[in-house]
């Protein structure tokens, strides 16, 4: 089996394709597939190691999704996949897969890291292929509002990789806040201090001052994509440290955020924010290089939404606490329990509370007083699973692009606030603008690499 490996080697293949005009299919709208004559889903995986690992395993346990192709950076990586699928086709560079596959394959996810999901969902949203994207959506706010909006042109059945979503406890958490069990919400806290959580950002910079080569099997460039070019250094990026930089992660607030938001923001109904504004742990604020370079390891994010029918008034404030910051010690009082969940979410109403701790079921507080309200029935619903019926059959995902685009874009501002501060920043989402800190707006988007330019984006 021939795996492209080496940036020439790939470049080359790349070269070739281009020339023979294939990579014309990748930016103009192709048709949406419909299911091939066998009746199965042909499916391409964009990353297939870490993330892209479990993501490909959870995906081919449903029967009608056959993998045609698979593509990985990583030599590695690529040759621990081939084995379970003998028969796909292998690349280096996802551009030559959407490219040389075309019509031959009908979805693709995409589970590599945050630098690069915006440019490889954009390409095969607009080749009218159906995407599973690893969240968060994208590295920046301009970048998912350009995919959401490309979702909903194109017809294609989307899901985001916030897999809690569809799992009992989120979802029964969603219907009871609609039901307004609670009364109006007053106030939400969200929180992701779990063990290992500071650890996973321990790497405390400067970026080394000089790298080193890249190992044959890892084809770096392709690693760096659209993100601005640096030398390869052991440990430090690849395979899983990537989530520290701000080149190439989102931080904390980033990775975990959509799987925490979600049930409140759904259940809620919430819309754009109105400001944000962070705290930041004092050792990253006052350290030039790492601030340039990195993510903090503990972050208080504050957000302010427009209310509507379910709040107790006109602005509902979110507040998010990682790391070493937590929720206030009042507020975690009010949960029955002996420690405050390591995630998960507190939702306080006029009635009552509902506390979600992440991959649970929701409680309703005080107990005593909800313990004959009735609980939802629901059916067992499977993440994947569901994409790849969606896929065939054309109903609606649990976190399709549309609705978790939005709220995405809320939860990536709140990574411009880590940027800068302890400034209040006032979001207007029409105009796309901050319009009382401008200095903060380069933070919305990024210009790419040259040469890594994608339409749409």
């Amino acid at each position: 089996m021939n795996y492209p490996l080496k940036q020439a080697t790939s470049r080359r293949r790349f070269l070739q394709v281009s020339a023979t005009g294939l990579t014309a299919g990748l930016y103009p709208r192709g048709r949406i597939h419909a299911a091939p004559a066998n009746g199965k889903l042909q499916h391409a995986c964009i990353g297939v190691g870490g993330i892209g690992n479990y993501d490909r395993k959870r995906l081919t346990t449903h029967p009608k999704l056959e993998v045609v192709a698979i593509c990985d950076v990583d030599h590695r990586n690529l040759a621990e996949a081939a084995k379970d699928y003998p028969a796909a086709r292998t690349y280096a560079d996802w551009r030559e897969l959407l490219a040389t596959e075309g019509d031959r394959i009908d979805s693709v996810n995409v589970s590599v890291p945050d630098h690069m999901h915006a440019a490889i969902t954009m390409t095969a949203l607009r080749a009218g292929k159906h995407v599973y994207c690893q969240k968060p959506l994208c590295h920046n706010v301009a970048e998912v509002r350009a995919v959401t909006h490309a979702a909903k042109e194109s017809g294609v059945v989307t899901q985001l990789g916030t897999q809690g979503a569809s799992e009992m406890g989120d979802r029964m958490a969603v219907h009871l806040l609609k039901q307004g069990v609670i009364g109006k919400v007053k106030k939400v806290y969200l929180c992701s201090n779990r063990p290992g959580a500071i650890e996973s950002y321990r790497l405390k910079g400067p970026r080394p001052a000089k790298g080193e080569m890249p190992p044959d099997d890892l084809d770096w460039d392709l690693w760096i994509g659209a993100a601005p070019l640096r030398p390869y250094a052991p440990a430090i990026y690849h395979p899983v440290t990537w989530r520290a930089w701000q080149d190439f992660g989102t931080g904390w607030s980033g990775d975990m955020g959509c799987h925490i938001f979600d049930s409140v923001w759904k259940g809620l109904g919430l819309a754009a924010p109105k400001t944000v504004v962070a705290r930041v742990q004092q050792s990253w604020k006052d350290d030039p290089e790492r601030r340039a370079d990195m993510w903090p390891q503990s972050d208080h994010i504050t957000w302010t939404f427009p209310g509507n029918e379910m709040t107790e008034g006109d602005e509902l404030v979110l507040e998010w606490h990682d790391g070493n910051f937590f929720s206030p010690q009042e507020v975690r009082q009010i949960i029955e329990r002996d420690d405050f969940p390591t995630e998960g979410s507190l939702v306080l109403g006029t009635e009552g509370a509902l506390l979600l701790p992440q991959g649970e079921k929701p409680e309703l507080l005080p107990s005593k007083k909800f313990k004959d309200h009735p609980r939802p029935e629901l059916p067992p619903r499977d993440h994947y699973h569901h994409y790849i019926d969606a896929c065939l059959d054309g109903e609606k995902t649990e976190s399709y692009f549309a609705q978790t685009g939005p709220m995405t874009e809320a939860i990536l501002l709140g990574t411009v606030a880590i940027r800068t501060p302890d400034v209040p920043l006032q979001w207007n989402s029409a105009r796309m603008e901050i319009s009382n800190y401008p200095e903060a707006e380069k933070y919305l988007r990024r210009t790419y690499r040259s040469g890594w330019q994608v339409a749409g984006l």
